[in-house]
């Protein structure tokens, strides 16, 4: 794994200051390189501008043969990732294995949504053709998160690539690793050199991109820094931007049988990934009563189970630590926030060691709380609402700015037709987990969590633009019965 960066097919040292990685469970370095200097970043984009016009004319099926080489490389080296993304992001290795094998699977997925989404199609009508056909947009600057730090930036960069883009791709500096490991792939594939380069760096480098001559800003991450990136391009119509970010993602818990079994549902959406995924359960909402005292009582227990640990301990914990140990400060502070907000703790969020990254799962009745806000707590925080009826329920999960994911725990068939239809989100589930997404489908949602350019199966939508186009091997001749014409 290279600490330097990538500029036209050439690993140099970065120019700006030092920075590091460290393993989230112990405080060990796994990473020190030199971030990108705005200088870098110019140079970063000008070799992806130079060599945007030649891989463009590259056939497509050369580019899909270039990418397939590099799922190879990376099933052939699934593990080294694996082993990787665990020692920066903290994950237990069996959660970041799944996330190895989604960057070699992304490759397939991306291919067939290019030619079901962006193909050429055509049509005649007599000596016409209309055709259909879709081009790349340029330079795409990608900017990758920490929870996910190799599969959500290669859900950009594939099919960025695929189209026929070229790319400058910024890790997050909190796991630049395998974002480094994934472009190293790419280069041993035989992506040609100026087609794909990384820089590294923090918020300086990131704004060094945004503000270069790209085409397109494809970011995954929070929602302030996605809000900050929309209005820098305002008034820049030329630039696409895809914007994939949070939520304070809802999930009702209706009349189930398997209480047991709902409760499972509830933990993997709320707790999975140490609650770093931007589909996370953020607010649990169940009925006033003994149905709603039933769940959170089988919901408290079951959290009580949960094993946290560090990623290879034996046997494997369900949740490792946060990113960094400030972000655990700042979850135990939002925490107590809730309460003192007239909050009820129903198990505690707390930081298991002073200065360490792992927390407890924490579970706070905000019924009675006054003025909670409207917030994403990107960690094990779960907020529950009591209601009086379901059409309170939908309420209450609608009343967010945000609308990335939602789910329903029922066994009425009709309840969940309901609240499918009045869902404001874009992924919405019913008797599964709320971090239950296929690649094969569009990811993403409306309001705060997004820009209406959902990604995974549909990130080849916003990869290339189309073409229409009318044809005809000769000119038309003026008719007899042109009309206007004597």
């Amino acid at each position: 794994m290279t600490n330097k960066i990538l500029i036209n097919g050439e690993w140099r040292e970065g120019r700006g200051e030092e920075f590091s990685s460290r393993d989230p469970s112990t405080g060990e370095e796994i990473w020190t390189g030199k971030s990108a200097t705005k200088s870098d970043v110019s140079d970063a984009v000008s070799a992806a501008r130079g060599a945007f016009e030649t891989w463009a004319l590259t056939p497509v099926g050369t580019r899909i043969e270039i990418m397939e080489r590099y799922r190879d490389l990376i099933k052939r080296d699934a593990d080294d990732l694996a082993q990787l993304i665990s020692r920066e992001t903290g994950k237990p290795f069996w959660e970041t294995k799944t996330e190895a094998a989604a960057v070699a699977g992304k490759v397939d997925i991306s291919i067939k949504a290019f030619h079901e989404r962006t193909g050429e199609r055509s049509s005649s009508a007599g000596a016409t053709n209309a055709v259909l056909r879709h081009r790349p947009h340029g330079v795409m600057a990608v900017l990758g998160p920490y929870n996910f730090p190799a599969h959500l930036p290669n859900g950009h960069i594939v099919p960025a690539l695929i189209a026929g883009n070229t790319a400058v791709f910024k890790p997050s500096e909190m796991t630049p690793g395998p974002g480094a490991f994934i472009i190293e792939r790419m280069v041993e594939a035989g992506v040609p050199d100026g087609v794909v380069n990384m820089v590294q760096g923090a918020r300086e480098t990131g704004a060094a991109l945004t503000g270069a001559d790209v085409n397109g800003v494809l970011f995954t991450g929070g929602a302030k820094t996605g809000l900050a990136i929309h209005k820098q391009f305002a008034d820049r119509l030329d630039v696409i931007l895809a914007l994939e970010l949070g939520g304070n993602n809802p999930l009702i818990w209706w009349d189930t049988k398997d209480v047991d079994a709902a409760a499972l549902a509830v933990v993997q959406s709320a707790f999975l990934t140490t609650g770093q995924r931007c589909t996370c359960a953020r607010r649990l909402i169940v009925p006033e009563g003994a149905s709603g005292d039933k769940a959170i009582e089988a919901l408290a227990k079951l959290t009580d189970r949960l094993v946290i640990g560090a990623p290879f301990d034996e046997p494997q914990p369900f949740m490792g630590p946060v990113i960094t140990p400030q972000v655990a400060e700042g979850l135990e502070r939002a925490f107590d926030q809730l309460l003192d907000r007239d909050g009820e703790a129903i198990r505690n969020l707390s930081v298991r060691d002073e200065g360490a990254a792992f927390v407890t799962p924490g579970i706070v009745d905000v019924t009675r709380a006054d003025a909670v806000p409207d917030e994403e707590h990107f960690g094990p925080l779960l907020k529950v609402w009591r209601v009086a009826d379901f059409d309170e329920a939908v309420a209450r999960a609608n009343a967010t700015k945000f609308g990335l994911s939602a789910g329903l725990l029922s066994d009425d068939r009709g309840k969940w037709d309901r609240f499918l239809a009045l869902s404001r989100a874009g992924i919405v589930n019913w008797n599964r987990q709320t971090t239950g997404a296929s690649g094969a489908a569009p990811f993403g949602g409306i309001g705060e969590s997004g820009n209406h350019r959902p990604s995974a199966y549909y990130a080849a939508d916003y990869c290339a633009y189309p073409v229409a186009s009318m044809e005809g091997e000769t000119l038309l001749p003026i008719a007899d019965d042109q009309v206007g014409i004597k």
